[in-house]
């Protein structure tokens, strides 16, 4: 596969004024823009420039409001909900963000949902700066059918991902963010780009037969990781995500979504806790430190998010190698 190597910088760049050609104003596309190089520095190419088109086609369709302002309300003392407004997260995420972190380090727990926004990115990208301000985090959000429930033969769930996030003392946040599904869509859209056979196991093809073409997999649907555990989890995330803030289940946010291949309407759920305030205010920081510490003991393990931040150092030195595909249907735009 051949490729252009570019800087942060320019990938920023390129991302924000994509989107404002598309419709975006400067915020919004700011916004968004961010949160592409964040993964594209980290690695995660599944969720870096291959999603500008997708972001483009919400815009173009007029299903999203590139130009959107979201509110803040303050339900209760420890509840803070951001409105996107129909607009695209990023922007309702980073102006949402020090509210949370205030109620989190007034309450010792604090909740955010987000409603009325447009989400298509990795979750890691938000929780690491919730738990950079010392607060562990959880996020999680649903999308559009895409995963069948434990004994089912029918996409119902989104891959309905999760995210967790720790601070420590010495050191950026243990973060881990992972699918409910055996494999994020992302990935199998990075296979089917790539031309990569998918593991077996990862999902069905529109008959419902296992298989591992990524593009037979897209049209089909995905298997919840774990088998019922990981399908329940997934049912965790469409009622916190969905029936516990007022927003859509991911088949609602499907039967109105019109199919231009952006993401649709719906919620996310954040919730932010204080360790200070949770009884070991001056210990829980070294005591989670020795659970890690076992962990890296055996040969073969590392923490969640250890690749990301390796990749992180290297690429704010050499840039990133972008697929010149991706960068085609960008120029295309």
């Amino acid at each position: 596969m051949s490729t252009t190597q570019m800087s942060l910088e320019d990938i920023h760049a390129l991302a924000k004024n994509t989107l404002m050609t598309q419709g975006c104003d400067a915020e919004n596309a700011s916004a968004v823009a961010d949160i592409i190089t964040k993964a594209e520095g980290d690695g995660c190419h599944s969720h870096g420039l291959m999603r500008l088109a997708g972001y483009a086609a919400t815009l173009k369709s007029g299903k999203v409001n590139g130009k959107a302002r979201p509110t803040i309300t303050k339900l209760a003392p420890a509840v803070v909900q951001v409105n996107g407004h129909n607009g695209l997260a990023p922007l309702a995420l980073a102006q949402g963000r020090s509210h949370l972190i205030d109620a989190a380090k007034t309450c010792g727990i604090a909740a955010m949902p987000l409603i009325g926004i447009h989400h298509f990115a990795a979750l890691w990208t938000e929780v690491e700066p919730v738990a950079e301000e010392g607060l562990v985090a959880f996020a999680c959000t649903s999308y559009k059918p895409a995963v069948i429930p434990a004994g089912g033969n029918k996409a119902l769930y989104g891959t309905n991902p999760i995210c967790f996030g720790w601070p420590r003392k010495d050191g950026p946040p243990m973060v881990f963010d992972q699918a409910s599904s055996v494999m994020a869509r992302g990935e199998v859209m990075l296979a089917a780009r790539e031309g990569h056979a998918l593991p077996e196991g990862v999902g069905v093809d529109e008959d419902g037969s296992p298989s591992t073409d990524p593009n037979a997999v897209l049209k089909g649907a995905l298997l919840a990781f774990g088998g019922y555990k990981g399908s329940s989890i997934a049912m965790m995330v469409e009622l916190l995500a969905g029936g516990l803030i007022g927003e859509s289940f991911s088949f609602e946010a499907a039967a109105r979504d019109n199919g231009d291949g952006g993401p649709p309407q719906g919620g996310e759920f954040m919730l932010a806790m204080d360790p200070s305030l949770f009884g070991d205010a001056a210990g829980w920081a070294d005591h989670a430190e020795k659970l890690f510490d076992k962990i890296k003991e055996q040969d073969g393990t590392r923490l969640p998010g250890a690749r990301r931040h390796s990749n992180r150092n290297e690429t704010s030195r050499s840039g990133v190698a972008v697929s010149n595909i991706v960068l085609d249907k960008i120029s295309a735009l």
